[in-house]
């Protein structure tokens, strides 16, 4: 296995150890492979494929943005409930690229199905089943409203397809994950497992994301497989309920990507029922473990958010619908004046009463509790009598910072996590295209 050490080193990070990743194992029925199309003229892997010889259940949720990459739509017109393939690239995310942009997926669908088709029937099985335009589905990340880079990417098809294999290792999975990043620091991979009487299920999850992160979803792909046979209808409902407290709970900057994708594949190698429901206790907890995962991935892109030193949570609890928690949560976590006091390390509790004020739902200033850590900082309707600047500023020192907010209004709660900003994230977005 030959690893591209480029994707791993930039100018703007350091080389991450083995050891602060899970070890994410291997899913049967998975082949993947990436590789360099050279579209960031470095060198480094910038296109992966994941391929399903037996083909997969899946299920994906895409961003709400009313402007969309051209992929979106070759996707959802899909209408299968089984797919082959998935490509995807970083470096252009073919969004406001017309009709070129959308040739382009039909000329690399063209040209991928049939050099997966070849590889069918030359393989050891002895297969001669087609590879169909529709059996792929896409994902681009990066700029908008330039060229696509077709030529590029299809001349690499080939080498792409050469270079699947279905043994997965940890360091494997890391080159998989570092190829589809953009401005991030470091891979995002996480995994799960549940053992089910003497059957293992397995959740292995890679995402990217850094910049344009906001919810429904984030400029965030993440791509989650699992070896357990789930049809495409239960996936999707598992996934829903998942990327509601997690990748829909996140805010780095508040910008809404063209291109959000968070799908999940069953590569249906592991038989645990037939008509399973979310009533069975085995899909009860998977929904738990993909709960966790996915927690796990939306964590990890918002402390790797552009420039971010310090995570931000923000609990929004005794609120009168679970709307207003994520209203007046959000409001402050998309903050530019609270992101900057965390990045200053300025317990300016002033701002957060600000941000619970302007997110419209209305509040009793006298029933209103704010903390910051375990330090009340506010409560009826003024500042605490146990207020204490000094040990408040020590806490704001840490790089995991939490703020409660009670409203004591109602029973409803809502926890969202985000980060500071610092000078980091306007040089990383002032000299993005370069």
């Amino acid at each position: 296995m030959t690893i591209n050490i480029k994707n791993f080193l930039n100018d703007k990070s350091k080389l991450s150890k083995m050891g602060e990743f899970q070890n994410l194992k291997q899913i049967e029925g998975l082949e993947m492979a990436s590789i360099s199309a050279d579209l960031y003229s470095d060198g480094r892997d910038d296109v992966a494929l994941f391929y399903f010889s037996k083909g997969a259940n899946y299920a994906s949720l895409y961003t709400t943005n009313s402007i969309t990459s051209e992929f979106i739509p070759w996707n959802n017109n899909s209408h299968k409930k089984v797919i082959k393939g998935l490509l995807v690239n970083t470096k252009n995310a073919n969004t406001f690229t017309g009709k070129q942009g959308k040739d382009s997926i039909d000329t690399l669908a063209k040209n991928l199905s049939r050099i997966l088709t070849i590889k069918e029937s030359k393989s050891k099985k002895g297969t001669t089943e087609t590879v169909k335009i529709k059996d792929l589905i896409f994902a681009s990340t990066g700029v908008i409203g330039e060229e696509f880079p077709v030529e590029k990417i299809k001349e690499r098809l080939p080498d792409l397809v050469e270079k699947l294999r279905g043994e997965q290792n940890k360091m494997y999975w890391l080159k998989i994950a570092s190829a589809i990043m953009t401005t991030d620091t470091k891979p995002k991979v996480a995994y799960e497992e549940i053992i089910v009487g003497d059957e293992l299920i397995r959740i292995c999850g890679i995402a990217k994301g850094s910049g344009m992160i906001a919810p429904n979803l984030a400029t965030m792909l993440s791509f989650i497989f699992t070896n357990a046979d789930i049809n495409s209808n239960l996936l999707k409902t598992l996934l829903k309920r998942s990327v509601a407290n997690s990748f829909n709970a996140i805010s780095v900057d508040s910008d809404q990507s063209t291109n959000d994708m968070v799908t999940i594949f069953s590569t249906r190698t592991l038989k645990i029922g037939e008509n399973l429901s979310l009533n069975d206790k085995v899909i009860q907890k998977f929904e738990l473990a993909l709960k966790k995962l996915c927690l796990n991935l939306a964590k990890q892109i918002v402390v790797d958010g552009e420039g971010a030193k310090k995570f931000l949570t923000i609990s929004v609890i005794n609120a009168k619908s679970l709307g207003s928690a994520k209203k007046i949560a959000f409001s402050i976590a998309n903050s530019p004046l609270v992101k900057t006091a965390v990045a200053g390390e300025d317990p300016n509790w002033g701002r957060i009463i600000m941000g619970i004020g302007k997110s419209g739902e209305v509040v009793d200033p006298k029933k209103l509790k704010v903390k910051i850590g375990e330090m009340v900082v506010a409560e009826n309707g003024k500042i605490s009598d146990s207020y204490n600047e000094e040990k408040l500023k020590e806490y704001m020192q840490w790089d995991s910072v939490e703020f409660e907010i009670n409203l004591k209004l109602g029973n409803d709660a809502f926890k969202c996590f985000t980060c500071d900003f610092t000078h980091d994230y306007i040089d990383i977005n002032a000299d993005y295209r370069n």
